[in-house]
C-alpha cells in the first residue's frame, strides 16, 4: 500500500513520517456489543477472530474532557497536524487484510502520517491527512490500513448544496438499514467518537450546517464489510476500499447494496441513500 507524497506548505511538511504506536486488548465484551448494536444474534464468522471492520472498535483515545475541542474530537495537534479547519470527516480508507485479528490479547497499531495535501477549490480550501496503519499480533501483520482524513471550511450561509450522483441499479444484494438515534449514540460510544454531529442536533445544524445526526462513515463502511463476508462466505476478504461520496442521517432508512464485478472475482459494494443518491462506494476482493 503506497501514495506518493506531495511537497506541501511547511505548516504540514513537518508532520509527514511521523510516527506513534498504541495498543489495545481486543476485548471480546467490546466485540459482543457491536453484534448487538448491529441487532445480530451472535458475532458473525469465527467468534475468536475479530470480524472485518469491526477493529474500528479499538485503538481510539478517551482523552480528558478538557482535552477536547469544540467538536468533541481531541484538540488539534499531537499526533495529526493542527489543520486551522473547523470540519473533521474520514472520507474513506483502503485496507488489506493479512490474517485474522484474534479476541483477547493485547495487540499493536503503528501509525504514520504518510501525506498531507492542500487542495483549493469551489468548496473553499481542503486539507487531506492520509494516516497509514498496522496492525499486528506477536510481529505477525494482521491488518494494513491506509485512513484519508478531510479538513474543510464551514459552509457558508446560505451556499447552495451539491447533489449527490444517483447509486447503481444493478444490486444483487440489497440490505435495509435504518439508523435511529440508539445506534448512533451506541456506535459513538464503543468505537470513543465524541464527534457532535453523531449526537447533538443544535451542534450539528448551527455549527456545521447539516440537517440532523450524521451517520458516521466508517459504521457505513462496517455494514459494507459485512453485505460483502456474507456475500461471500466461503472467501476470507483480503482488501477492501471505501470512500464516502454524501451523508446519510438518523432516521432516515438507507441500502447497502452490491453487485459482482464485470471483470475479476471481487464485489463493487454502495451505500444508496433514501432519495436513490450515492453515499458510499466501495470495493471488495476475496482470498480463492
Amino acid at each position: 500500500m503506497s501514495q506518493e507524497v506531495h511537497k506541501v506548505g511547511d505548516d504540514y511538511a513537518d508532520a509527514i513520517g511521523r510516527t506513534q504506536t498504541t495498543h489495545a486488548v481486543i476485548a471480546a465484551d467490546r466485540v459482543e456489543a457491536l453484534a448487538a448494536t448491529l441487532d445480530l444474534e451472535s458475532v458473525p464468522g469465527d467468534t475468536g477472530t475479530v470480524p472485518p471492520g469491526w477493529h474500528w472498535l479499538f485503538f481510539n483515545p478517551f482523552v480528558r474532557r478538557s482535552h477536547l475541542g469544540p467538536d468533541g474530537h481531541p484538540k488539534r495537534g499531537g499526533f495529526l497536524p493542527d489543520v486551522k479547519l473547523p470540519r473533521r470527516m474520514w472520507a474513506g480508507g483502503r485496507l488489506v487484510y493479512h490474517a485474522p485479528l484474534p479476541v483477547g490479547p493485547t495487540v499493536a497499531r503503528t501509525s504514520e502520517i504518510a501525506n498531507v495535501a492542500v487542495k483549493n477549490g469551489s468548496a473553499g480550501t481542503l486539507v487531506f491527512v492520509t494516516v497509514r496503519h498496522t496492525i499486528a499480533h506477536d510481529g505477525a501483520v494482521c491488518i494494513e490500513e491506509e485512513q484519508d482524513i478531510v479538513y474543510r471550511d464551514a459552509p457558508a450561509p446560505g451556499a447552495a448544496k451539491s447533489r449527490p450522483a444517483p447509486a447503481p441499479e444493478s444490486a444483487e444484494w440489497s440490505e435495509p438499514v435504518q439508523p435511529d438515534p440508539v445506534l448512533l449514540f451506541r456506535y459513538s460510544a464503543l468505537t470513543s467518537n465524541g464527534h457532535r454531529i453523531h449526537y447533538d442536533q443544535r451542534y450539528v445544524r448551527e455549527e456545521e450546517g447539516y440537517p440532523d445526526l450524521v451517520v458516521h462513515g466508517p459504521l457505513i463502511a462496517t455494514l459494507l464489510h459485512g453485505l460483502a463476508t456474507r456475500s461471500r462466505p466461503q472467501q476470507p476478504l483480503s482488501r477492501f476500499e471505501f470512500r464516502a461520496m454524501a451523508p446519510l442521517f438518523v432516521d432516515r432508512g438507507f441500502h447497502v447494496e452490491a453487485a459482482r464485478q464485470e471483470n475479476g472475482d471481487g464485489l463493487s459494494l454502495w451505500a444508496k441513500g433514501p432519495d436513490g443518491e450515492l453515499t458510499m462506494r466501495a470495493e471488495a476482493a476475496f482470498r480463492p
